[in-house]
């Protein structure tokens, strides 16, 4: 990731910087960053390192693929396999355990850029439907980029209505304020794509679940499937309200 924000100058970082062209709000509340998530460790990797400085590193799964490199990029990669069929495989989940990413009340953004050729997965979450205290998550169901946040107020999900599951990098962004949630995603030269927004709260999330990349931790494949991604993701950035 760094190599490629060196590159077009659309680095993401701790306080004076900006999110990609197409993707800047004037009116975001959720503008400190607390964690930042390169994703450009070398192959073999077991940490995924925050360089915002606040220490929220990741554990990486052994069956992701990091290190990879195509021109100025540095990527993880997640293989295919059938997101719902047994058995479970936790070794491909990056787990970031700290309960700094609860975002409470507070206004909250996350960020990401990936690519894939496949219509499924969840690309990350902090907990999941039946979790108590709440949860939120990205998914890729046909492709369509779906946000859902479900706080102690109630639940809210936006779902693109293009599929971008074409092989080509995109960034997504999704911002939960007190009134609602936004969507963005812009391709790869920052032109905006679409943004679709929901109106109303959803109150305290709060829950013991670490955030993870890649799929769900508590799923058996059985009666919970654990909806595996596949495909690349670049970086990783989490934005919280002052």
């Amino acid at each position: 990731m760094g190599s490629r924000f060196t590159r077009t100058g659309m680095i993401l970082g701790l306080v004076a910087l900006a999110l990609p062209a197409g993707l800047a709000n004037a009116n975001a509340s959720a503008n400190t960053t607390l964690a930042l998530w390169n994703l450009d460790e070398g192959p073999g990797a077991t940490v995924m390192v925050d360089s915002s400085g606040n220490g929220i590193d990741g554990a990486i799964g052994s069956a992701v693929q990091t290190g990879l490199v195509s021109g100025t990029d540095t990527f993880y990669r997640w293989s295919l396999v059938k997101p719902t069929e047994p058995p479970p495989r936790p070794e491909r989940v990056i787990q970031i355990n700290n309960s700094q990413l609860n975002p409470g009340t507070r206004d909250f953004a996350v960020s990401f850029r990936y690519r894939t050729t496949k219509p499924f997965g969840n690309i990350m979450q902090k907990g999941q439907a039946t979790t108590k205290g709440g949860n939120f998550k990205f998914q890729l169901p046909k492709g369509n980029v779906t946000c859902l946040v479900r706080g102690a107020s109630g639940q809210r999900a936006v779902r693109t209505v293009g599929a971008y599951d074409n092989n080509q990098w995109h960034t997504v962004r999704c911002e939960r304020t007190a009134t609602g949630i936004t969507l963005t995603v812009s391709d790869d030269n920052g032109n905006l794509l679409e943004t679709r927004k929901l109106n109303g709260p959803t109150g305290d999330i709060t829950n013991n679940f670490p955030m993870t990349v890649g799929g769900k931790i508590s799923c058996d494949q059985i009666d919970v499937t654990c909806d595996y991604y596949a495909g690349d993701i670049d970086w990783i950035k989490y934005e919280v309200s002052p």
